[in-house]
């Protein structure tokens, strides 16, 4: 029987990071880094045979040298469903991440400030950048 949260994005996004760190860092000093005393957490987490609590995100996404506004959707969805979390993201906003407001900063320059419209041609050209 798998595990209940081993499909969800977040548990997904921990074993690719987990993953990309493994040359510098155990999972145990990835649990210890985020204040976890037993190690064997962050497997649970990456096996999905438990939920990432939200109150540890923050410390998480700090030892997973990820950026904590992402970690935090994922683990949003992970705790209260897919409807609940869009329905808290539609209420309070959607977190951009350090990267995401580096790419709108840039657009803000870019444009001159001028609050530019998402039209079909910067659409595809944005699309072109990520191969899409």
């Amino acid at each position: 029987m798998p595990n209940p949260y081993e499909t969800t994005p977040a548990a997904v996004f921990l074993r690719r990071q987990t993953e990309l760190l493994a040359h510098r860092k155990t999972q145990k000093t990835i649990a210890h880094e985020a204040g976890f005393t037993n190690g064997n957490l962050i497997s649970m987490f990456k096996s999905g045979a438990s939920k990432i609590p939200l109150d540890r995100v923050p410390a998480l996404a700090r030892a997973l040298e990820t950026d904590p506004a992402h970690l935090m959707r994922l683990a949003l969805e992970q705790a209260v469903g897919k409807t609940a979390s869009v329905a808290v993201l539609e209420t309070f906003g959607t977190p951009t991440t350090v990267n995401e407001r580096a790419w709108l900063d840039e657009i803000r320059d870019a444009s001159g400030n001028t609050d530019p419209k998402l039209t079909t041609r910067s659409r595809g050209a944005l699309r072109a950048i990520f191969g899409r």
